[in-house]
């Protein structure tokens, strides 16, 4: 974890948010005195995804093409199933 004072977050303060985003935990200090944290809005993706890999693990049943149900796709437009 890295503590700053005020007038360094100030000044630094482009790096210092690179380096939260790249995990990393920033606190600025008022004096000696912590006073709050840097944080990201959200969690960075953790990794990039991968095509494929869910192949051979899942099996699609053989009907799964098939065109819907005419009051299926009634109901998928918005239209009442009567």
């Amino acid at each position: 974890m890295t503590i700053v004072t005020i007038h360094e977050a100030k000044t630094h303060l482009s790096r210092l948010i690179a380096r939260v985003l790249a995990g990393e935990e920033v606190t600025i200090a008022r004096g000696k005195e912590p006073v709050v944290k840097l944080m990201p809005l959200k969690e960075p993706p953790k990794s990039k995804r991968v095509l494929g890999t869910l192949k051979g693990k899942i099996d699609l049943d053989k009907g799964f093409w098939d065109p819907l149900p005419e009051e299926d796709l009634a109901l998928w437009n918005g239209e009442s199933g009567n």
